[in-house]
């Protein structure tokens, strides 16, 4: 498949979804899934409200190394597309949430934008980024153009 194409369909994907599954990893080295809503930034780094008790944060705190996996479950069977990310994350600090609340709570339509005081101190949210470090997407077995009959994941950059 044209790298262009991979392109846009990781474009369309990040686009298109406001949740993402993020997998941590908990201390015994179990993956842990959590749904989450999330506001993608330059297609790089992808941005989420949680609390810092949290079972998945109390995980990137000690392991920031993430898996994510962002699609739409509403389609038809047969014409899913998805994206899986490679992270890292990290809490954003209280001296760096004025640097970047508007790229957080951008136009995505649905979350409420917090104001930065509410995501530090005695505030019961932080503001997490995932920076991502690897993309792929699938490309389906029955992919009119590109399927080869099995499922499969390609190499994707949607910020290249």
């Amino acid at each position: 498949m044209p790298a262009d194409e991979l392109r846009e369909m990781a474009r369309r994907v990040l686009d298109g979804n406001r949740y993402m599954v993020l997998a941590t990893v908990e201390e015994d080295g179990r993956p842990r899934l959590s749904p989450v809503f999330f506001t993608p930034a330059r297609y790089r780094e992808l941005y989420w409200v949680s609390s810092p008790d949290a079972h998945h944060s109390h995980n990137v705190r000690e392991r920031p190394d993430v898996a994510i996996v962002i699609f739409d479950s509403s389609v038809a069977v047969g014409h899913a597309e998805a994206v899986y990310l490679s992270a890292r994350v990290r809490e954003i600090p209280a001296d760096g949430l004025g640097d970047v609340i508007d790229e957080a709570f951008g136009e995505r339509g649905g979350a409420r934008r917090f104001a930065p005081e509410e995501l530090h101190g005695e505030g019961d949210l932080r503001l997490y980024v995932a920076t991502a470090t690897s993309y792929e997407v699938l490309v389906r077995a029955g992919h009119p153009v590109h399927g080869s009959g099995i499922d499969r994941r390609e190499p994707a950059d949607p910020a290249g």
